[in-house]
């Protein structure tokens, strides 16, 4: 079966200051309602105030009206306040096979901190069943694999201030798949402080299909 994706415009009544366009798939079936779940649990995490995982929310138009209210009430306990927040939550297929589908979300929100919450997330999918495909479920010899994913680490973080024990390398929480090869990112906070950013790269599919479980390029 091949699973068809429309971006689609998520909001809720009163809704002024979130905008969610994700990708969702076609078909009312087990495959798609699953996939659709973990792209949508993947928004109301984004839009969840206060301790992560902590969400109450059970929809994304939930979430979104309670991120507006949170904002509400803030407004009400600081009414001198000229802090406007946002949420925007965006996201694409960026590989489909019949073995894997790869979904990048992003999501920046801004809650009146020093500087809004910038967070990229790739979710790997298996179609035949819609569930999520673990990292370590990626590769046939993720050590192996890790050899090569240092050389171009090496090579994104040359220029950047970065002091890290090479000792300690670890993939990032971040791998997702394109027509070129397999990308990898680090979210900011993740391995270096906020003044580094984001750290993304790619490695070549000639070099990444020894180590993968799905050859199908």
């Amino acid at each position: 079966m091949s699973i068809v994706f429309t971006e689609t415009n998520l909001t809720s009544e009163n809704n002024s200051i979130v905008n969610v366009n994700i990708p969702l798939a076609h078909k009312n079936n087990d495959i798609t309602k699953s996939i659709n779940l973990s792209i949508k649990d993947y928004v109301i995490g984004a839009l969840q105030i206060g301790e992560p995982n902590n969400s109450t929310s059970k929809s994304v138009e939930e979430s979104i009206k309670n991120f507006n209210n949170e904002y509400n009430n803030f407004i009400n306990d600081f009414p001198e306040s000229t802090q406007e927040w946002e949420a925007q939550i965006d996201g694409e297929v960026v590989f489909k096979t019949q073995d894997i589908i790869s979904v990048s979300l992003t999501s920046y929100t801004n809650t009146g901190g020093a500087h809004g919450n910038l967070n990229i997330s790739f979710l790997n999918f298996d179609p035949s069943t819609g569930k999520i495909i673990d990292n370590n479920q990626l590769f046939t010899d993720i050590e192996g694999f890790k050899t090569i994913v240092k050389k171009y680490f090496d090579i994104s973080i040359k220029d950047k201030d970065i002091l890290f024990d090479s000792e300690t390398f670890q993939l990032p929480e971040n791998i997702g798949f394109s027509d070129d090869g397999i990308i990898l990112l680090y979210n900011t906070y993740e391995i270096a402080p906020y003044s580094t950013g984001i750290i993304e790269f790619s490695i070549p599919i000639e070099e990444a299909n020894p180590y993968l479980v799905f050859n199908s390029f």
